[in-house]
């Protein structure tokens, strides 16, 4: 069970689904999570899927459409930045700390993917967040993102890109677009064979524009360090990842430097290389389930 929302974040309408547990009942406190998804992606897909699943444990949780992409206002359309999607996460939290059936004490949050890397950087600076959750995190660095792009020179390229594109866009009030994914456009944002992005059983929904990423998108994407951030974590953390999903070992790296007495690393065991078994964390029962069950022990010992 659903009710379609409407929060402010910065002056926009963001759009959300509520998610309610069985036999909600109005005059009770719920605990209540906020889910993300990773980066392009709209509420219908994996942060629908978490939220509803973890409604079912009996907690109120939202997903919700970050500005600039699905029902949510925001220009320039589908541009992504870290900075403002973690300003989302933190006024999602304001939405729910001001219902009246949600205990404010008790306002966890999830990310899945670059969901993840968001929702770290927004508890980081968001003392209301209880305690926060990571599935199958994309967390980079500088060397890792040369060795995922191609080189420092091809980054250089994409992040000057990216500064004409904004100077465009300024000036004229266009905006250039490349493809989010595609196995043979070298231009698009994931030039990749990723099954979960292309097959519409799968993340290739309605809902979702596979066509536009905003190339301005490309500057902060390419320069903003997640890891950076643990040391101003102090919110206890669940970090669930495998060998095959995104970048373990700088995941790895992110559990070792928060510096908390409340934190834990699951390690999913598989056989898949990196980075297949990633989106099997985005919608296969399997892995789904499992990072589900581990999320919500982990809420249960720190929200209730």
């Amino acid at each position: 069970m659903y009710k379609k929302i409407t929060f402010k974040s910065n002056g926009l309408n963001l759009k959300g689904n509520l998610f309610y547990p069985k036999d909600f009942d109005d005059t009770h406190k719920y605990s209540a999570i906020i889910v993300s998804g990773s980066w392009t992606t709209v509420k219908e897909q994996m942060a629908g899927l978490y939220a509803s699943k973890l409604a079912k444990k009996g907690y109120i949780t939202l997903a919700f459409d970050f500005r600039n992409f699905g029902e949510s206002e925001g220009q320039p359309r589908f541009y992504e930045s870290p900075k403002l999607k973690k300003e989302d996460i933190k006024n999602a939290v304001s939405y729910l700390y001001n219902h009246k059936s949600i205990s404010n004490d008790n306002i966890g949050v999830l990310g899945i993917s670059a969901g993840a890397m968001y929702t770290l950087i927004a508890a980081s600076e968001d003392e209301r967040i209880s305690t926060v959750v990571s599935i199958a995190s994309w967390l980079h660095d500088k060397e890792t993102l040369k060795d995922f792009y191609g080189g420092e020179d091809e980054i250089n390229a994409k992040i000057k890109a990216a500064q004409n594109a904004k100077i465009k866009y300024a000036n004229t009030g266009e905006v250039d677009y490349i493809p989010v994914i595609s196995k043979t456009d070298k231009k698009a944002a994931m030039h990749k064979s990723y099954d979960y992005y292309l097959d519409s059983e799968r993340g290739a929904i309605d809902e979702w524009n596979d066509t536009k990423f905003a190339v301005a998108s490309w500057e902060e994407w390419l320069t903003t360090y997640p890891i950076a951030y643990a040391n101003n974590i102090s919110q206890p953390v669940l970090l669930v990842h495998s060998d095959g999903a995104f970048l373990p070992n700088n995941v790895k790296k992110f559990y070792d430097a928060l510096q908390i007495p409340e934190k834990q690393l699951i390690w999913i065991e598989t056989d898949l290389e990196t980075p297949n078994h990633q989106f099997n964390f985005y919608d296969q029962e399997t892995e789904v389930n499992k990072a589900v069950e581990h999320a919500w022990k982990w809420f249960e010992k720190n929200m209730n």
